[in-house]
């Protein structure tokens, strides 16, 4: 007989129905697993063998072949192996069929105990809209599959604890759902009341928090670009609970999501050291996983010392920055991960990092300080919304025992500014100003007339591009939502501009 049991696998973040069914005939001893499994799925064999003795059941004799369905999708993980030993053990009339569909998703050991695996939230989520009765998942991922609701999820621990309760025992309680967002775990992050001075680097950063900019930090070393940086995630708002899943998805397929915590609810901040390879950048593999750009969805993807990261890996950046998508293509298909990131980076402006310092005089020679900067593209400059110069902290200000102004109270400035927007953009999947479309510029930015000649002007002597134009634009509805203006004014153009025109000190000079 043969005895279907379903499980679910993943490619990418999408989550498929698989069904494992066994069929028993006699012959030679020999066990197959059929369905293009990958190595860890044929391994299962080992695994189920020495489970299925262990717990206790009898390993039957004969030919054994189990059939992974869809058999032209490639199946990989040890996710699969829970369904495959249930299959086999009612194949072989040592359990009863099971009355409903359920689906069965857990790693074995040899002792019978179910590890877990990665995946288990967008599994989940799946198999509640596939409409099954039941989902059992190991006990370590329980948390995780509690944020799912409209389907009974069962935490199991080992197999004997499964059997009993699929013969009619008892000894297996479906989780409760989670029903909402959980209260944030303490995490003690970087302050802005340690930063001394840097004000037009404050403001510049409050901005792109309020309006999800992406910015450039350049200036000479030690004037805390990188410490400004890391305290971004402080004045950013609280996730909702739709951005929290969708980030929570991506760190469960990665393998990445913290022991215990059902949801991620902080925004991540992702560092990559300028080392990484385009494929850790983008997410790669033979059945590619998230990369970097993907780990920072929802919160921030900071390049440090961005000039020596390599000139593929930066470009990468170019697309998924527009769209807020990654695409990977590969032989067995193609995966789109989700990367709505505010991308932000650091850099030195020469190799020594003193060309423009008003004290110290830069040693590297002219060709080398230009050959530095262009290893920044123009396309990947201009998708940076605001360039920051970090000028040298002033001593009158690092001496000062007076703080600065905490991250509580800019983050309460900031969200009032994302409630405006939220309201504004209610319905139309836009988030912040950042992610506005060039179809609703003229009617989500109305302009004054001063503003409107003023960003002419600009447009005129400075050179802009059109994206540059469109970046202004949204930079200063920030800015006006910020003051709590409806009508974007001539002083929040003003800001706007001051922020698209640092590449002219740096990569352009006099005469030139």
């Amino acid at each position: 007989m043969t005895a279907p049991v379903m499980t679910i696998g993943l490619f990418g973040m999408d989550a498929y129905t698989i069904q494992a069914e066994t069929d028993l005939s006699t012959g030679l001893p020999r066990f197959d697993v059929i369905g293009l499994p990958d190595a860890a799925v044929r391994e299962s064999r080992d695994r189920i063998s020495a489970a299925v003795r262990n717990c206790g059941y009898e390993f039957p004799l004969g030919r054994i072949t189990i059939n992974l369905a869809p058999a032209d999708v490639k199946k990989s993980g040890a996710g699969c192996d829970l369904a495959m030993l249930i299959s086999l053990l009612i194949a072989a009339s040592q359990l009863r069929p099971l009355e409903r569909p359920c689906a069965f998703i857990g790693e074995l050991s040899l002792t019978g105990e179910i590890r877990p695996v990665n995946g288990v939230l967008p599994m989940a989520l799946h198999a509640a809209q596939a409409g099954l009765a039941a989902l059992f998942v190991p006990s370590m991922n329980a948390p995780e599959a509690s944020v799912v609701q409209g389907i009974p999820i069962y935490p199991v621990e080992h197999v004997k604890q499964l059997t009993a309760f699929l013969s009619g025992g008892a000894g297996l309680t479906p989780l409760e759902p989670l029903g909402g967002m959980p209260p944030a775990p303490f995490h003690p992050a970087p302050d802005f009341a340690d930063v001394k001075g840097q004000q037009i680097c404050r403001r510049a950063l409050e901005i792109a928090a309020a309006g999800g900019h992406n910015l450039l930090l350049i200036g000479p070393p030690g004037s805390g670009k990188s410490m400004l940086a890391k305290r971004i995630p402080s004045i950013l708002p609280d996730m909702t609970f739709e951005e929290a899943v969708e980030t929570t998805k991506i760190h469960s397929v990665a393998g990445l999501l913290p022991k215990g915590e059902p949801l991620i609810t902080i925004r991540p901040f992702r560092a990559p050291h300028h080392t990484i390879s385009p494929a850790g950048l983008s997410g790669g593999g033979s059945i590619p996983r998230p990369g970097e750009i993907s780990l920072a969805h929802n919160g921030v993807l900071f390049l440090d010392e961005l000039p020596e990261f390599p000139r593929n890996v930066m470009e990468i950046l170019r697309q998924p920055i527009e769209d807020g998508t990654v695409t990977i293509s590969r032989v067995s298909g193609t995966l789109t991960y989700p990367c709505s990131i505010m991308a932000a980076a650091a850099m030195n402006p020469c190799p020594c990092g003193y060309y423009g310092h008003p004290t110290r005089a830069c040693t590297c020679p002219e060709g080398r300080v230009q050959t530095y900067l262009n290893r920044v593209s123009g396309p990947l400059l201009d998708r940076l919304d605001l360039h920051v110069d970090a000028l040298p902290v002033e001593f009158e200000s690092i001496s000062s025992a007076e703080p600065g102004e905490c991250s509580a109270a800019i983050k309460k400035r900031v969200e009032a500014a994302r409630l405006i927007q939220r309201e504004r953009y209610d319905g139309t999947g836009i988030r912040c100003n950042a992610g506005l479309t060039p179809g609703r510029l003229r009617e989500d930015c109305p302009v004054s007339d001063q503003g409107m000649q003023l960003l002419r002007n600009a447009f005129d002597r400075l050179g802009l591009s059109g994206r540059a134009y469109d970046r202004i634009l949204k930079v200063s509805r920030t800015i006006a939502d910020l003051d709590g203006q409806e009508v974007i004014g001539a002083s929040h153009i003003a800001e706007a501009i001051q922020y698209r025109s640092l590449d002219r000190k740096y990569w352009r000079r006099e005469g030139s």
